[in-house]
């Protein structure tokens, strides 16, 4: 199972130099260099086996905490509304330190609220520990897998190695990253950028719920005892160091399932930017104002809209609006005075992503002339994730793995369509992605589903 893929790449890999932020990590299976990470001698598995029943257990008893959107009749047939730093959020957070104590662990909280426990090894070698990472929130209509499978794997993967009595030599753990969805405070992975020094602290603190302007991450870490002493930072003199990051996701996409393959290794991931735009014009009556005379900044919204995707196609890429906002106070009969809305553009290239954002900022300011009176607008960058490529000796640990669990065509290489948290991290340590399929690709809505047959 995948899930035993994550013990087995700990249980595998191997350093052989240290690097300048944190140390550099060398991942082999059998092949040359010397120092190892476990206590075994080297060889293909290491016989451990993670009980699949209890992970699934596991996993539909914490989604008791922001259960939502009912689509059938069964106990796990909800999809989730867990947002990062909610009460529910609090809940599974209290949980999963619980969790990881029995285990064992230590646990630090920095100041982003991202939570790393820690179980040590039996070497008394001085490096950061290798983690399994993911993330506990979800969007607003999510479902029970995104993120949160990545958490529960990687305490089985634990469970596993403490009831066999199983010791790596090298500490090995456990990282719940905070706000990793962006789907309440508007940044996706921020907690993991401002770790990887990608993105100002205060600046993250900042962030406001995209409903409630008055309630910021700052004071949500504050409120429910997420603020850590500890900065949020890979500095191993101020913050906490990662040797290397592994993370255990769904798919979110049909590649997997279309190609019957059971594991994806993940390359790297595509380049995407998300921006909020302001369009502002006029209130006028809706009967007796011409429309040469209007100033309509919903119609101008709506048309940048279909032209952002229109243009988006016409380059292969993506582009998607998920928010669109008008005033509170707006009614049938009155042209609104304000609008905005979300713009997300994504592809492979960072190029192809710039191109559009130009392509689109023309297009925009066309339409903002074009009706009546016309608008104006601006724009704000809220999130800038460059593509990334993944540690090509965590890639081989995991191709290793893969091909002793399911064999060499039951996996495939592919490149992540979605901003994980180990786009960050792999900027500060080795780091690569395993992805499950995912039933018919659906994702970020309630009837997500992973069989726990591909875990």
């Amino acid at each position: 199972m995948p899930v035993s893929m994550l013990a087995r790449a700990v249980d595998m890999s191997r350093a052989v130099a240290a690097g300048r932020q944190c140390q550099t990590l060398r991942w082999s299976f059998g092949a040359s260099p010397t120092r190892q990470f476990s206590t075994s001698s080297p060889r293909l598995s290491s016989g451990l086996k993670i009980n699949a029943d209890r992970l699934n257990k596991t996993l539909h008893e914490t989604c008791q905490w922001g259960a939502a959107h009912r689509y059938g009749s069964g106990p796990t047939q909800t999809g989730m509304a867990r947002l990062a730093l909610t009460d529910d959020d609090a809940r599974a957070r209290r949980w999963f330190a619980e969790e990881v104590k029995r285990l064992g662990c230590s646990l630090t909280v920095d100041q982003m609220g991202n939570m790393f426990a820690k179980r040590p090894g039996s070497g008394n070698i001085k490096a950061p520990m290798i983690a399994m990472g993911s993330h506990l929130d979800t969007q607003p209509r999510g479902g029970r897998y995104d993120g949160i499978l990545g958490v529960m794997a990687a305490i089985e993967a634990l469970r596993t190695m403490e009831e066999n009595g199983y010791r790596t030599n090298f500490d090995v753990g456990i990282v719940n990253w905070t706000n990793e969805e962006g789907a309440r405070f508007p940044k996706s992975m921020v907690s993991s950028g401002v770790w990887a020094g990608a993105i100002p602290v205060e600046k993250a603190w900042d962030l406001a719920d995209v409903f409630d302007p008055a309630t910021t991450m700052k004071s949500e870490l504050q409120k429910h005892g997420y603020l850590g002493e500890m900065a949020c930072s890979s500095d191993a003199s101020t913050g906490v160091p990662l040797s290397a990051h592994f993370e255990l996701h769904i798919e979110q996409g049909p590649i997997l399932e279309r190609a019957n393959k059971k594991i994806g290794v993940v390359s790297g991931a595509q380049a995407y930017k998300w921006f909020t735009f302001t369009v502002v014009g006029r209130d006028a009556h809706t009967g007796t104002t011409p429309l040469e005379a209007r100033s309509d900044p919903l119609l101008a919204a709506a048309k940048m809209i279909a032209r952002s995707h229109t243009i988006a196609k016409e380059h292969g890429a993506l582009a998607s609006t998920g928010i669109v906002k008008i005033p509170v106070n707006s009614s049938t009969n009155t042209i609104a005075s304000q609008t905005s809305f979300t713009l997300d553009i994504r592809h492979p290239e960072d190029s192809v992503v710039a191109e559009v954002e130009k392509l689109c900022l023309d297009s925009f300011h066309q339409i903002a002339k074009e009706d009546g009176r016309g608008v104006s607008f601006s724009w704000t960058l809220d999130t800038d994730s460059p593509a990334v490529k993944f540690d090509k000796e965590c890639i081989r640990a995991v191709e290793a793995a893969a091909d002793n669990l399911v064999g060499p065509d039951g996996w495939l290489p592919v490149t992540s369509g979605a901003g994980h948290d180990s786009v960050y991290t792999s900027s500060k340590c080795p780091t690569t992605m395993i992805f499950v399929p995912c039933r018919d690709g659906v994702s970020h809505h309630p009837e997500e589903y992973c069989s726990p047959e591909d875990w």
